[in-house]
């Protein structure tokens, strides 16, 4: 059983690896920024990151929509992720008619659900998901699986995050995500 462990966790770290860095050169509909942790009402340094990348897609053209998604971090929160990053898009002069909220999300399944939601309320079809390198491979593997049209993730990576608890954080985040799946697909799940 350790075996298959190790061989398990080996599996995960090179998927991550494998995925990298992704630039993103093709254009979409929309792009959908994952939520990440706000401080004090702000983004984090590691959710500025995602924005930021996110921004310059934008301004190259990449899409022409955001769809920011996270609920609140915790009962009692003042801000939703989405609704911090909105209005740190906003202050960079993107128009508020041109970000989409989902304030409910607490997890990727979920800010892929309720995105693919509102995508097809709007009559958008096609995304760039916008994330780090290291959540990348599950990002997509989600969108995959929620039969996203042709699904694009552009990743960038981090000078912020301690990549060691994060890449140990994602190993068990896409163990958790492998069985979900199977519990969603024999009905054991939502």
């Amino acid at each position: 059983m350790g075996l298959l462990g190790v061989a398990w966790i080996v599996y995960v770290q090179w998927k991550i690896d494998s995925f990298g860095e992704r630039p993103f050169d093709g254009r979409a509909d929309v792009g959908i920024v994952l939520g990440a942790a706000l401080w004090n009402g702000e983004p984090s340094p590691a959710l500025k990151e995602r924005l930021d990348h996110a921004l310059k897609l934008y301004e190259d053209g990449r899409f022409d929509t955001f769809i920011v998604t996270g609920g609140y971090d915790y009962p009692g929160a003042a801000l939703s992720e989405a609704e911090g990053m909105r209005r740190y898009l906003t202050a960079r002069g993107v128009p508020e008619d041109r970000i989409v909220l989902e304030n409910a999300a607490r997890n990727t399944y979920e800010n892929l659900v309720f995105s693919r939601n509102l995508m097809a309320a709007r009559g958008y079809r096609t995304a760039v998901i916008v994330t780090h390198s290291y959540h990348g491979a599950r990002a997509l593997d989600v969108a995959r699986y929620l039969k996203y049209d042709d699904p694009a993730v552009s990743t960038t990576d981090s000078q912020v995050l301690n990549m060691a608890w994060h890449r140990t954080r994602e190993t068990l985040a896409f163990t958790k995500w492998q069985a979900d799946k199977l519990l969603i697909r024999i009905g054991w799940l939502d």
